[in-house]
């Protein structure tokens, strides 16, 4: 049985221990989608350092449907935050690549998807360096699992809280944590390719976690794909492979 209490107070101190180890004085950097992840880890962080110590960055492309959630949970923490609007930097980028189009570079569409993610991690990094910080991975074992993040994008980070949780898990910090349903349930999606992440991915997080944790899936093409996913997306976890003389 999942003790969501415990692990909840769990990653407090290790959160704690990060910062006393890593950056006594820093302050926790987390980028907010709105969603329940980075709502959570924002969350965690201001019961671990303080809410004077947390600082939420908001990063909306052009316009963001959904970016009242993040601007809520801002106001329900407390927290200080900084909204930087990617847009012109992600077209800015994109027209550049495109000019060698004539050399025969296209970029594909998941190089095109990728691109705001890294451009995101790229300034919670600029605002970490600015502000004395260290920057939070939101990402979960569900995602991690089958390589839903972006690689130096949210998948990077300089500690993560969430990494060895479930969806389902989550979840059940958030309901420890006392978050707003809102920001709990609210329907996962990436931002960036306007679907939600079921929708991506084919299958439930649900099934996912059930698999994970109990090696159960019913379905057969369900189960392949996402051993097919896991396998391909090991890369994005590990260390970056190096010569060693």
């Amino acid at each position: 049985m999942f003790d969501a209490v415990r692990v909840k107070d769990d990653i407090i101190n290790w959160i704690r221990d990060y910062f006393e180890k890593n950056g006594k004085d820093c302050s926790a950097v987390v980028g907010l989608s709105g969603g329940k992840d980075s709502s959570i880890v924002a969350s965690l962080c201001v019961q671990a350092l303080g809410k004077e110590r947390v600082i939420g960055v908001l990063m909306p492309q052009g316009e963001q449907h959904d970016i009242d959630f993040s601007k809520e949970l801002v106001l329900h923490l407390g927290i200080g935050h900084f909204i930087v609007n990617i847009k012109d930097s992600v077209d800015a980028l994109l027209a550049s690549i495109n000019e060698n189009n004539k050399n025969g570079l296209s970029l594909n569409r998941q190089a095109i998807i990728n691109i705001p993610a890294r451009v995101r991690m790229t300034t919670l990094y600029a605002v970490s360096a600015t502000v004395n910080g260290r920057v939070a991975n939101t990402c979960n074992l569900s995602e991690d699992w089958v390589g839903y993040a972006t690689k130096y994008g949210d998948g990077a980070g300089d500690f993560s809280p969430l990494s060895h949780l479930t969806v389902a898990e989550v979840k059940q910090i958030a309901k420890a944590l006392s978050l707003p349903d809102k920001f709990i349930e609210k329907v996962p999606e990436d931002g960036l390719s306007g679907l939600s992440d079921e929708e991506n991915l084919g299958f439930s997080y649900e099934v996912l976690d059930k698999y994970i944790r109990e090696g159960i899936c019913n379905d057969l093409a369900i189960k392949e794909k996402i051993d097919r996913l896991h396998e391909a997306n090991k890369h994005k976890l590990e260390l970056i492979p190096s010569f060693n003389l």
